[in-house]
Parts: structure tokens; C-alpha cells; sequence
């Protein structure tokens, strides 16, 4: 069973509207999944899909944003994690630092923006975190780059559909 299925047949007995709003929010799925399901699976309409999986999505930013420092402190207390996010904080400079210095805040809008995996807001916090951009810029620029990853998912699932309709 794929990990979209057991998801469904575990949210089956919520409500589609909560479901949507808990997939968004779940690090696996994001909006990414939720869009396609509530539009495919849940019959809603592109808008209602679009503005749930949007507020499920946001849901855990704020805790993220907040408390992502504090954690990977209290994290680093032990050799093996310390060695692990010593590690995974320079591969991320290394990788992204260019970018987010030329571009700054909007590098972090374009990088949520873009509906690929591990592009999302969880990884959106992570890069803030990682850059010590303030919470107040993150939080707009993740909320910004939901909005538009959310725009362009909406619109593929509406494209995808339709060209389903025309093999069909």
C-alpha cells in the first residue's frame, strides 16, 4: 500500500475539509498532496482545496520558526546529533549560501514556491533557521511561497484532470 493510500484510508472517517488541512500540514505531504487529493479524491472545489491546504500548510510554521533553535541547542547536547547538524548546517551553507546572500528573503519565497520534494515550509523553516533570517521576514516568506507553491499545484491538478478527461 502506497503511503497516499494509508493516509486516506487513516483520514477516511475525518471529515475531507479536516483532512485536507492535516495532510497540508504533515511534512510528507504538504500542499503538494493535499491539493490533488481534496480536488481528485474529495470532490472540493479548486478554491476551497487551495485555501484549506494553504491554512493546514501555515499551521506548523509558526511552531517551527519558534522553536527550531531551541530544539537543535538542546539536540546538540549529544556527540552524534551535534556531528549531525554540524554536518547538515555547512551542506546547506555550502549549497544554498550564494543564493540567500544575492537574493536574500526572496530566496526563501522562491525556494518554498517551487512544488518539488523537500521544498516546502518545514524545509522553508529549516532553511531560516539555518540563515538567521528573523522570524517576521521568514514567516512572510514562507506564507508567501505556500501561497504561490499552492497557486501552481492547484493549477496542475486542475490541468492534469482535464487532461485525464481527454484520454478517458
Amino acid at each position: 500500500m502506497l503511503f497516499g493510500e494509508y493516509l486516506i484510508d487513516l483520514l477516511g472517517s475525518v471529515p475531507s475539509w479536516l483532512a485536507t488541512i492535516v495532510m497540508a500540514a504533515l511534512p510528507v505531504a504538504e500542499l503538494r498532496g493535499a491539493i490533488p487529493i481534496a480536488i481528485g479524491l474529495y470532490n472540493m472545489s479548486p478554491l476551497e482545496a487551495y485555501s484549506l491546504a494553504v491554512f493546514g500548510n501555515m499551521l506548523p510554521v509558526i511552531p517551527l520558526l519558534l522553536f527550531l533553535e531551541p530544539v537543535s541547542s538542546w539536540l546538540r547536547r549529544f556527540y552524534i546529533l551535534d556531528g549531525f547538524f554540524g554536518w547538515l548546517f555547512a551542506r546547506t551553507h555550502r549549497n544554498h549560501s550564494e543564493r540567500f546572500e544575492k537574493y536574500g528573503t526572496m530566496a526563501l519565497v522562491m525556494f518554498v514556491a517551487i512544488p518539488l520534494p523537500i521544498t516546502g515550509a518545514w524545509t522553508g523553516c529549516a532553511a531560516a533557521f539555518v540563515f538567521g533570517i528573523k522570524f517576521r521576514h521568514a514567516l512572510i516568506a514562507i506564507l508567501a511561497g505556500v501561497m504561490i507553491a499552492g497557486f501552481i499545484v492547484t493549477i496542475s491538478t486542475l490541468v492534469g484532470i482535464g487532461f485525464m478527461d481527454l484520454i478517458v
